[in-house]
């Protein structure tokens, strides 16, 4: 597991390429894709997937008696920062004009190799098309400002991003290498560029750490990890009488409002064209996973968590709570997933924000205005969320694979006054 992970991580320095990764994996799997712009002829016990915008996908196992469906969804994208369409800066060094995407740790970028990637349209005799790209190599680098030219830096020094963290890539008077050196990746002429989606994204590969290598530090650990393990989880069920829908959606860190986010139309138009006029009586045998990570206790602040409900790494899955429902958790959905989890041997933990630190959110509650299911926030817990750097526990991964392959291995059945689950292990 710990090689296939690190090499899908490696593989994914950006959205499209998650997606692209995803998509070869299901392709040798024996999946089909198909087209939103396309009729759809699916055959019972047919396995389909589907992308929009090059960087959200949805995957399922069509069973034309099925009950209901079984949906984990995770996210694509991750704190980082965007290339501007002039890309440069000139002056005595040579810069890349970059803009935030998301919340990233400003600081965790400084002073560490950076490269990028993403995707570029350039021009065919037919008009367009679209070409990912990925720069393997450094290329840029952040520098710090000395502590004896900012001798407040270690006193709570405020990041500007439109000044501090504009990275150097080369030196002086070479305005236009930049889309150069993407073009020469990409295989074209950099005239033949019409736009580009590129984004910075770290070098560094994942690692594992600890005494006994328990722990793994990596880049994108939020979401990737997730996105992982719900595949893995999905391609390895059991079939039963629900319907397993994988998705993996973009455009999370910067709140799911567009056409490939969790907030469209995409998750609820692929069940529909599934579903067809059986969709309400669907959906209500449906239970979906909204699957990202989880604040850890952490061990210098543990004043930074609730007393009672902060998970520890290697503890096992967790389940997200939150009276704002920034969280989708109920009892309904918590239960399911703690019967899941009990059947199938996996430890839970609980996390909620303290009380007076608001949290961040996720697709969950989003995604279940548009599909309204019992749906559960779990994950991983993790430290230095946000950070160019994060850090997890192989085990939790581990044990979120095991839930996610019961979790799709599971038949839901809607009663007048309960769910019922029957698990296949």
């Amino acid at each position: 597991m710990e090689n296939r992970l690190f090499e899908f991580i490696e593989k994914s320095p950006t959205a499209f390429h998650t997606a692209a990764t995803l998509a070869r994996r299901l392709t040798g799997e024996g999946y089909t894709e198909l087209y939103e712009g396309d009729g759809w002829e699916l055959k019972d016990g047919g396995r389909y997937f589907m992308r929009r915008g090059s960087s959200s996908l949805i995957a399922f196992r069509y069973n034309a008696s099925a009950g209901g469906f079984v949906i984990a969804a995770s996210h694509s994208d991750t704190p980082a920062f965007r290339i501007k369409a002039s890309p440069e800066l000139a002056g005595a060094y040579n810069r890349a004009d970059v803009e935030k995407y998301g919340g990233p740790i400003l600081y965790s970028w400084l002073d560490r190799p950076l490269s990028v990637a993403g995707r570029v349209f350039v021009r065919t005799e037919a008009g367009a098309r679209e070409l990912l790209v990925n720069v393997e190599r450094d290329l840029f680098v952040i520098p710090s400002v000395a502590i004896h030219l900012n001798r407040g830096v270690n006193d709570g020094y405020k990041f500007n991003p439109a000044v501090d963290m504009l990275p150097l890539f080369s030196k002086g008077n070479e305005k236009g290498a930049l889309l150069g050196i993407v073009a020469e990746a990409a295989g074209v002429c950099p005239t033949d560029i019409i736009s580009h989606d590129l984004f910075l994204y770290n070098r560094m590969s994942p690692t594992r750490f600890g005494a006994a290598g328990e722990f793994i530090a990596s880049p994108r650990i939020d979401d990737l990890a997730s996105v992982f393990a719900t595949a893995e989880g999905f391609l390895t069920a059991a079939e039963c009488n629900s319907l397993p829908v994988l998705a993996v959606f973009d455009n999370e860190e910067v709140g799911s409002s567009t056409r490939e986010g969790a907030a469209s139309s995409l998750l609820i138009s692929v069940l529909t064209r599934i579903a067809g006029e059986r969709l309400p009586s669907m959906l209500a045998g449906s239970v979906m996973a909204s699957v990202d990570n989880a604040h850890a206790l952490h061990p210098n602040h543990p004043e930074l968590s609730d007393k009672e409900n902060a998970p520890l790494l290697a503890g096992g899955v967790v389940i997200k709570h939150n009276a704002q429902q920034r969280y989708a958790t109920d009892g309904v959905s918590e239960a399911l997933i703690r019967l899941v989890a009990e059947r199938a041997g996996v430890p839970l933990q609980d996390y909620h924000n303290r009380a007076d630190i608001p949290g961040g959110s996720t697709l969950g509650t989003i995604a279940d205005v548009l599909v309204p299911i019992p749906t559960a926030d779990i994950g991983l817990p993790q430290l230095a969320m946000h950070s160019s750097v994060e850090c997890a526990a192989l085990e939790d991964i581990n044990s979120l694979i095991t839930l996610c392959r019961a979790l799709f291995s599971s038949e839901i059945t809607a009663r007048a006054d309960a769910l019922s689950l029957s698990v296949k292990l």
